[in-house]
């Protein structure tokens, strides 16, 4: 059986690849006082207020990571929560300085994308993303399944 499995760890493989890139951008983004972190998470609220369940649900991260990467981006003025539905529910939403957070550090994202598709060549960041999204598609699943199951 171990015959069938990829050499090495993948779950280190995968984390050093994605600290290697973050560096890459987080260099672009020093230049406009954020971390990559910053601007994926500004960039989401910017598509529309939204509950942090929603958010850490379309982040692919817990409430407590969550709640962390945010106390930032609200001491600094970019976004806000606000009272759901419900007492325990907060929505996020991005503020008008968040907003120009946001258009302010497009340039510098582009920058890093840019340095990352010439370094690595067009067809294997396009490779980059289809696997990516297809480890998603079988892994989502299994994870919520395996949720419920340790929740029961």
């Amino acid at each position: 059986m171990t015959a069938l499995l990829a050499p090495g760890c993948t779950c280190f493989a995968l984390r050093r690849l994605t600290r290697t890139v973050t560096r890459l951008y987080d260099l672009h983004m020093a230049g406009v006082g954020l971390k990559t972190t910053q601007f994926s998470l500004l960039k989401r609220v910017a598509a529309g207020a939204m509950p942090m369940a929603q958010l850490a649900m379309q982040l692919s991260t817990d409430r407590t990571t969550l709640t962390r990467n945010l106390k930032p981006l609200l001491d600094a003025g970019w976004v806000t929560l606000t009272p759901g539905r419900d007492a325990r529910q907060r929505i996020v939403t991005l503020t008008d300085e968040g907003k120009a957070k946001v258009i302010g550090a497009k340039q510098a994202w582009r920058a890093a994308q840019r340095e990352l598709e010439l370094t690595l060549g067009p067809e294997l960041v396009k490779t980059l993303h289809d696997d990516t999204a297809s480890a998603m598609q079988l892994l989502t699943p299994l994870l919520e399944e395996k949720s419920h199951v340790h929740n029961d």
